[in-house]
């Protein structure tokens, strides 16, 4: 019995559980069908990598002193990062991935790495 592919509408043959003609088809659907936050999720992403490879660029030591100054011109976007961690003394720890910064007192940070 022939099927017709989700994408073109083309008759083809196959497996019972076969909904495409060709990789192609399913490839063109899947795309069309993930499409509408595609953008917002790379642009994230990106901002997201962006952050973290500066943060791992000034931090070389694991453990390292910036200003916000040095950050921001850098490129730095503080409104993103993936976690907080917060101390028991009410530090709280902006995390981008494994990379993170802790603001301190007149526009310095302190730059850290979780360990793994």
């Amino acid at each position: 019995m022939d099927k017709q592919c989700l994408e073109c509408g083309d008759p083809f043959k196959g497996r019972v559980d076969k909904k495409f003609c060709s990789d192609y088809c399913r490839n063109a659907y899947n795309n069309k069908l993930n499409k509408d936050g595609k953008n917002l999720i790379r642009n994230i992403n990106n901002r997201l990598r962006k952050n973290w490879r500066i943060l791992e660029d000034l931090n070389v030591h694991n453990k390292t002193k910036t200003t916000k100054t040095k950050l921001l011109e850098k490129g730095f976007d503080f409104t993103y990062f993936t976690s907080i961690y917060v101390t028991k003394a009410e530090s709280t720890y902006y995390y981008v991935y494994d990379q993170g910064y802790l603001p301190l007192e007149n526009d310095y940070y302190l730059l850290v790495k979780k360990n793994s």
